[in-house]
């Protein structure tokens, strides 16, 4: 890669707009891509929900031509009413921005704002029924409703993994010059990089106070990554390579003035400004702007480990821990027999972990290796392939055949919903720890045990075995400190994939 030339982008009147060397990527501009995906988006919901109210109408009332009463509107044919709903539907989800380039993709945001908009619309459309006497038939909205809620959700959830896929492979990027700080801007390019399903990809840096300095790129992942100047040079830079987006992370050398002409600056350009503040691991929910005195405070929230986000907790962990158990009822018969009838030993392997507030108690798991396994770690701890504190083998001569085939399909670790109902764990939550491994624990990695373990989490559902201890220990605090009942949901959607694909697991 050659270098760029800092002195002659300092003079901004004097520059030219010339290649940089590996700084672009070779997909379509953003600007391209996105309205062929949004094109997309529109057509797929104008199918579903055509065919969820639709359907819905056949369901209730079959091929008979049939018509609503209404004390105001008089007759109304359902075709009508199936078309107007349609189109209400339609205006709902383009009024909640549910399309919009800031949240496609994203998953949970996009998510909720679908479940909104769908929500609110049946919810009006209850009043409206009542205030003008619509007698609309209720099995004919309760059919529409979940229906369409769900494979609108379905969709974009298919979508989301379609883009993540052309991602990776290099396309749909957003183009990002970054500004700030060389270890600021490094950390941040490190994430883009980390970050591949979100599809930024950082094309050039500016680093305030450069001019002079010796080196003329960054390397993350491999790739060298152009340093093009200072922060007097982000437009003269962000012309050579044809960035979508600038991103200003370390904003205290522009300050207030430098922010503001900046956002002036980028204004006559199709070019999105986006400020990454100084903080990992702290999710949205946590984050919200406050204009305080004329200017905008990012307010972080604490995390919430009590009350209201508690009980809805312990009740989603009761009812989905039930229904789970009575569902798999028979897998658990067949492999009590399998395990009983192929080795010696219990059926069951307790196992001490230590759960909220560092107390120990005995997870429970279907054996899956040989009796008294625990006697012979000390002989194989040479061959140990875990993390950290952690011991794993792929090849444990200790594992039993059935305890290969449950360990695969993670059916040895099914009993821990008792656990769960015992209130010692939680569906979702952090790895749960064994007792070294919480001696091992710094101040920091303590924080795990502020939140019951859990049977899933980021953890399982980000590579499992595969997982280096420093990873783990991450997505575990990142866990915590952004703790939600919508992500829960999530995991435990993504651990269902994980599981049937054996991901990580040995």
């Amino acid at each position: 890669m050659t270098a760029l030339d800092v002195s002659t982008l300092h003079n901004s009147e004097h520059r030219r707009p010339r290649a940089v060397p590996d700084a672009t990527h070779d997909s379509a501009p953003r600007s391209q891509w996105e309205a062929v995906y949004r094109r997309r988006l529109v057509c797929g919901d104008v199918v579903i929900v055509l065919a969820s109210v639709f359907l819905a109408q056949w369901f209730r009332f079959g091929g008979d031509a049939t018509s609503m009463t209404s004390g105001v509107l008089g007759h109304l044919s359902y075709t009508g009413v199936s078309l107007a709903l349609a189109g209400m539907w339609l205006a709902s989800l383009d009024i909640f921005r549910t399309r919009s380039i800031r949240v496609i993709g994203s998953g949970p945001e996009e998510y909720r704002r679908i479940f909104i908009a769908t929500v609110r619309l049946f919810g009006l459309i209850a009043i409206v029924s009542l205030l003008l006497q619509l007698d609309i038939a209720r099995l004919y909205l309760a059919f529409a409703f979940p229906l369409g809620l769900g494979a609108l959700m379905v969709s974009r959830m298919v979508s989301r993994k379609l883009i993540a896929r052309r991602r990776a492979r290099g396309e749909f990027q957003t183009s990002v010059l970054v500004v700030g700080s060389r270890s600021a801007v490094l950390n941040l390019a490190e994430n883009f990089e980390r970050g591949t399903a979100d599809g930024f990809r950082v094309v050039g840096v500016c680093v305030p106070g450069h001019i002079g300095a010796k080196d003329k790129v960054i390397t993350v992942g491999g790739r060298e990554i152009p340093i093009l100047g200072d922060e007097h040079d982000v437009i003269g830079a962000l012309d050579l390579v044809q960035a979508d987006t600038v991103a200003v992370t370390a904003t205290e050398r522009l300050g207030c003035d430098g922010m503001r002409k900046l956002a002036w600056d980028l204004e006559t350009k199709d070019v999105d400004l986006v400020v990454a503040p100084s903080i990992l691991d702290v999710a949205g929910p946590r984050l919200s702007m406050r204009p305080v005195a004329g200017l905008p405070l990012i307010h972080v929230e604490r995390p919430r480990y009590h009350g209201a986000q508690r009980f809805a907790k312990t009740s989603f962990d009761f009812l989905f821990a039930s229904l789970i158990l009575l569902a798999i009822s028979p897998v658990l018969l067949a492999t009590a027999i399998a395990v009983k009838a192929t080795s010696k030993g219990p059926i069951f392997y307790k196992s001490e972990r230590m759960g909220l507030d560092g107390q120990p108690f005995p997870m429970l798991k279907f054996r899956s290796m040989v009796q008294n396994a625990d006697k012979h770690v000390e002989a194989l701890m040479k061959n140990n392939e875990g993390a950290g504190v952690l011991f794993k083998m792929r090849e444990d001569p200790r594992v039993t055949k059935v305890g290969k085939i449950i360990r695969r399909y993670s059916i040895d670790e099914l009993p821990q919903f008792v656990n769960v109902l015992r209130r010692e764990m939680s569906v979702v939550g952090p790895r749960p720890p064994l007792r070294r491994e919480v001696e091992a624990y710094d101040g920091t990695v303590k924080r795990r045990l502020l939140v019951k373990p859990g049977i899933t989490g980021l953890w399982q559902v980000s590579g499992r075995s595969d997982l280096s201890w420093e990873e783990t220990v991450r997505l575990d605090l990142s866990y915590v400190d952004n703790w939600s009942m919508m992500g829960d949901v999530l995991i435990v959607a993504k651990t269902l994939k994980a599981v049937v694909g054996s991901d990580g697991a040995y």
